[in-house]
């Protein structure tokens, strides 16, 4: 049997580590986490060459090409592609005077936006846009091309910077 003080020993030991929980308390609060993801879009393209060695007395005109342009935009980002008329054009908007060239001789051609090449790729001002939506991922553009004349050319390496502008 037990002695009473030791038993009181006992009992006073648990009633102190039953106080120490009993007094425990919590405290809680939340707090915010958060991003912000904003729109973006880019745009890379490859060089549209006609050919390296047109013999303008035996091709038949026009003469097709074509060039990709890779366009990646945020998911859901609606986007517009614009091509400007060209360095050698004499204006931004001129579509109709696509020049490549090569010192001060010219070669006319034209960019569009169609196999059928009837659709003028340009701005949006006499000329017409591609207009999507972005995915995350690459999306592939074809832009059509072509010379619509060989005649009287002079021989040269003929050259033209066009700008691809991507809005969104």
């Amino acid at each position: 049997m037990m002695s009473s003080a030791k038993l009181k020993s006992l009992l006073l030991a648990a009633a102190l580590l039953g106080a120490g929980s009993a007094g425990a308390a919590t405290a809680g609060n939340t707090f915010q986490v958060q991003a912000t993801v904003v729109s973006a879009c880019t745009v890379s393209g490859s060089a549209m060459n006609f050919g390296a060695s047109i013999d303008p007395l035996a091709t038949a005109t026009p003469l097709d090409a074509s060039s990709t342009l890779s366009v990646v935009c945020t998911n859901t980002t609606p986007y517009t592609v614009s091509l400007n008329a060209g360095a050698n054009a004499g204006g931004a908007s001129n579509f109709t005077n696509r020049a490549m060239k090569s010192g001060a001789n010219s070669l006319g051609y034209q960019l569009y936006l169609d196999a059928g090449r009837s659709t003028v790729w340009g701005d949006g001002t006499a000329s017409s846009t591609h207009s999507g939506t972005g995915t995350g991922s690459t999306q592939s553009l074809t832009i059509y091309g072509r010379l619509p004349s060989l005649a009287n050319v002079v021989p040269g390496s003929y050259t033209d910077t066009v700008t691809v502008t991507v809005t969104y």
